[in-house]
């Protein structure tokens, strides 16, 4: 099983990929196939067309996401919506690829306020996908990081339980 995970946040240090972060070094404990696409530091380019020319790195990451069997997609809220870069990103996924995939998401805050809408948005994206969505989200926020990591136990809990519940799927659906 090849499992992906997402860190959305363009920002290079930001909290999105200190949760991300942690999610892979938990999954890497699961016996699985695991990357982590980390959008801040990908030179993934702007989406400019089917018909245009992109770099190997937009190319590849773009190829890991359609190779994987779970997706664990963490962004953070801009403005109400999810990362940019994330929907950038999926520009140059091909739908006709993806379905049947599962994924688990989570999403980090500045404060308690657009989780659910934020999760609707990303939910029905990867409806779009054909992916099967973990309806059982983690929701964080900034007061769940400090000194440059994720120290909160309650936000870890939550992070393992998600992707434990995710790969649960994935796995029931192979079968």
């Amino acid at each position: 099983m090849k499992v992906v995970i997402i860190s959305a946040s363009p920002r290079k240090n930001g909290n999105t990929h200190l949760a991300m972060n942690y999610v892979f070094e938990y999954v890497k404990s699961k016996n699985v196939d695991v990357n982590l696409l980390n959008l801040s530091e990908e030179k993934i380019e702007c989406y400019r067309g089917p018909e245009e020319e992109y770099n190997d790195i937009t190319k590849n990451a773009a190829n890991d996401v359609m190779d994987a069997d779970v997706w664990l997609i963490g962004s953070p809220i801009y403005n109400s919506f999810f990362s940019s870069a994330l929907k950038n990103l999926f520009e140059y996924v091909n739908y006709k690829k993806t379905e049947g995939k599962v994924a688990g998401i989570v999403i980090m805050a500045a404060g308690n306020i657009g989780f659910v809408d934020v999760q609707t948005m990303i939910t029905q994206l990867l409806s779009y996908y054909r992916v099967i969505t973990n309806p059982k989200a983690v929701f964080l926020t900034v007061d769940s990081v400090s000194e440059n990591s994720l120290t909160d136990e309650s936000a870890k809990e939550r992070l393992r339980e998600m992707v434990d519940g995710t790969l649960k799927i994935a796995f029931r659906m192979k079968e």
